[in-house]
């Protein structure tokens, strides 16, 4: 997984293209264990298992990839159809050349264009801001072609640099996890991820057999996989992962374990818009979240697994993370733990 929890924003956003469909909001909601009061919490989180189930409610209620968003309507298996096309390809390269052809059939309000030069390709995605106010297809169009490419490669492609079209939103901080590069850049021309020429021209790796499975999850799958695994916050967590119900070490120690000095440690930190104490917060966080699904744990289990000795000082802390208490939590997703655990 690429993000050990999902933002109650991206939940939001894509409702945004249901509701001008006019469907009963509470209802889908409902089938899929997030209640509508979890959306009034703008700190709110959902493991990625609740979000891709989210997502796929989403298009067999819609019967429409695009589930609202798109002027014509995508009809479910487009996806598939296009990677039953483009799985003989012979390179990358080849394989997104025929996505885009694949897409060009369909409509004009919106498509996805490959460039390339000698030494940089970039996959430009072109839609109207006025019909995606929250950016929504945006960013799932992009992590979808990405994580199709990387799963064609059969490893992540890595970005060089993306570029926004729009202002700075205000959940950009979850951008290191959905499009992780050195260079990253809002308010510009026009949005596009970079990376280097030379990944067109590796072999597609997968083949028929594969494809099959693959289309059992995707393409919804590949809004929370292919992990970004160069920055080094998420380094941090890998880290600090085995550490989580223990004592924490601290920043001298990982700064350590991961051959920097503690001042390199923090400054690198800061240049992705994260501290330390925000890296431990957001571990023990999406820890707690996994685990107040398992309607076997107590409330006092989860906070000693999370490392709080004190139940009391853990619900301070998981509503200073979140906005809602442990124990609304689990009561707002209590139809998911009966259905799905």
């Amino acid at each position: 997984m690429s993000r050990d929890t999902i933002s109650i924003h991206f939940v939001n956003a894509a409702l945004t293209g249901v509701k001008r469909l006019g469907l009963d909001i509470d209802t889908l909601l409902s089938h899929v264990g997030i209640e509508a009061e979890l959306l009034r919490q703008p700190k709110a989180r959902i493991s990625p298992e609740q979000y891709v189930k989210f997502v796929r409610m989403l298009w067999l209620v819609t019967q429409d990839e695009h589930v609202g968003f798109s002027k014509q309507p995508r009809r479910l298996g487009t996806f598939a159809m296009m990677c039953q096309l483009i799985i003989h390809c012979k390179t990358l390269g080849q394989a997104l050349e025929r996505c885009t052809e694949f897409y060009r059939l369909f409509s004009d309000d919106w498509s996805v264009t490959l460039e390339r030069d000698k030494h940089e390709a970039r996959l430009i995605p072109n839609i109207s801001l006025k019909d995606d106010p929250d950016h929504f297809m945006t960013e799932g169009i992009l992590m979808i072609w990405h994580g199709l490419a990387s799963w064609l490669i059969e490893r992540r492609l890595p970005l060089e640099r993306v570029h926004f079209n729009y202002a700075r939103p205000a959940h950009a901080d979850e951008y290191d996890a959905l499009f992780f590069a050195p260079v990253m850049q809002f308010g510009v021309s026009r949005t596009e991820i970079t990376f280097a020429a030379d990944y067109l021209d590796l072999p597609i790796r997968q083949n028929e057999d594969t494809l099959e499975e693959f289309l059992k999850s995707a393409p919804a799958m590949l809004l929370v996989k292919f992990k970004n695994t160069n920055s080094l916050t998420n380094r941090i967590r890998d880290v600090l992962k085995s550490q989580i119900g223990e004592e924490m070490p601290t920043l001298n120690d990982v700064a350590s374990m991961l051959y920097l000095s503690p001042q390199t440690l923090r400054r690198r930190l800061a240049a992705e818009g994260k501290s330390y104490q925000g890296v431990k917060d957001a571990l023990r966080r999406d820890a707690a979240i996994h685990l107040l699904l398992r309607p076997e744990l107590t409330l006092e289990d989860v906070a000693q697994q999370v490392g709080f000795s004190e139940t009391s000082t853990f619900h301070r802390a998981f509503k200073k993370w979140t906005g809602v208490t442990p124990g609304l939590y689990r009561q707002l997703h209590g139809t998911y733990q009966h259905a799905t655990l």
